[in-house]
């Protein structure tokens, strides 16, 4: 039988052929994703080279300033460290030595039979080679010692009837401590009654007797508070120190008497 072609007609390509193109076609696409992640890749180190580049010349241009500036940081540093070693710690040390034997002189004058001023005077003014409270105040005014020194020196002015004295250092000392904070501002309104300030010594008895709720200081100073306010003709104000007492510190000795204070107050 005679074969012929159809005009147009093509036979079919293998099909080996065409997995073949496929193939081709897949590469093709393949190493253009390629080259466009290289591309992308190669302008992203560009970018990192410009930038570097940049840096360096920043550096190289400012390298005086920048070098300045770490070497005060540097500096600061050290001379912190230094400070603490050479100068801060010793401070403390020889504060707390000398803060020792005015103490230790403080605490016989309190103890001693009947007031002791030379004891007092010892523990103002210093002995035996250790600075007083006074210098240990004025040279060591940043250390604890020296914060601690303005109370001491304040009860010892008190005690040897240097009022104005007592209450100027007294008022330099500030303190977490409760108990010796209130005792302080107690204190200051001692001497300003000793100089016949009512109204001042009045105001200090109540900041000491509000300064802390505790047993100790506090009822003593609103029985004192409440003992001049009613000398002072301040009934009202008296009785309320009075009956805050029998409230709030029934069990303090203060409250022994309370009851004949309110009766007088009422």
């Amino acid at each position: 039988m005679a074969t012929y072609n159809k005009r147009g007609y093509k036979a079919p390509k293998p099909e080996a052929e065409k997995t073949e193109n496929l193939d081709n076609v897949a590469d093709l696409e393949q190493n253009i994703a390629i080259d466009e992640k290289d591309s992308a890749t190669a302008n992203v180190f560009n970018t990192l080279d410009e930038t570097a580049n940049k840096t360096e010349e920043f550096v190289a241009k400012n390298q005086n300033i920048i070098l300045s500036v770490l070497g005060g940081i540097a500096l600061v540093v050290v001379g912190y460290l230094a400070y603490n070693k050479f100068v801060s710690t010793p401070a403390e040390n020889e504060a707390a030595s000398d803060m020792y034997q005015a103490q230790k002189y403080f605490q016989q004058a309190v103890d001693a039979p009947q007031a002791n001023d030379s004891l007092f005077k010892l523990a103002l003014n210093g002995g035996e080679g250790k600075q007083g409270f006074v210098d240990i105040a004025k040279n060591h005014s940043g250390t604890d010692a020296g914060k601690l020194a303005n109370y001491y020196a304040g009860m010892s002015f008190l005690h040897t009837k240097q009022f104005q004295k007592a209450i100027e250092y007294l008022s330099e000392y500030k303190s977490d401590d409760a108990y010796t904070n209130a005792l302080a501002l107690g204190a200051i309104g001692d001497a300003n009654a000793e100089l016949n300030k009512n109204e001042e010594a009045l105001e200090y008895y109540v900041k000491a007797a509000e300064s802390s709720a505790n047993e100790l200081t506090a009822p003593r100073f609103l029985l004192k508070a409440g003992q001049l306010a009613y000398a002072d003709g301040k009934k009202a104000d008296a009785l309320k120190y009075f009956t805050e007492i029998k409230e709030k510190y029934e069990d303090a000795p203060e409250a022994q008497n309370i009851d004949a204070l309110i009766g007088m107050a009422q």
